[in-house]
């Protein structure tokens, strides 16, 4: 299960939104992670039956892009170094690639627990 968000309801509230984007913008700036190249979606943790089921599904040009990301940022830590400014991730390269698919088995999960209990009564 994906941890609860405030994101919709920010995001429904304009002024809500402007007070509090760049606020997002330089937390994400200060946690470093694009400096190693990664993205959003490489920092999920990948310890959960769903995610696991997320990450066999993934495309095979984006799994194998995924596990280079993270052995070159795991490197990167170890040597104590970042990526130069033209290599690390930016912005607008930054986009959900694992997140749908979570929510995507997820929902699948829920739907054959509804399945499995459901009860049939006979008229």
């Amino acid at each position: 299960m994906s941890a609860p968000s405030l994101a919709n309801y920010i995001v429904k509230r304009p002024a809500l939104t402007r007070f509090l984007m760049p606020i997002a913008e330089w937390y994400t700036n200060a946690s470093g992670y694009r400096r190693l190249g990664l993205r959003y979606d490489d920092l999920i943790p990948e310890e959960n039956d769903t995610v696991q089921t997320a990450i066999k599904r993934l495309p095979a040009k984006e799994a194998y892009d995924r596990v280079f990301r993270l052995r070159r940022a795991f490197q990167l830590s170890l040597s104590h170094q970042l990526l130069p400014a033209a290599e690390q991730t930016k912005p607008e390269e930054d986009v959900e690639y694992l997140s749908p698919i979570i929510r995507e088995v997820e929902s699948e999960k829920k739907e054959r627990e509804e399945l499995d209990t459901i009860v049939v009564k006979r008229n």
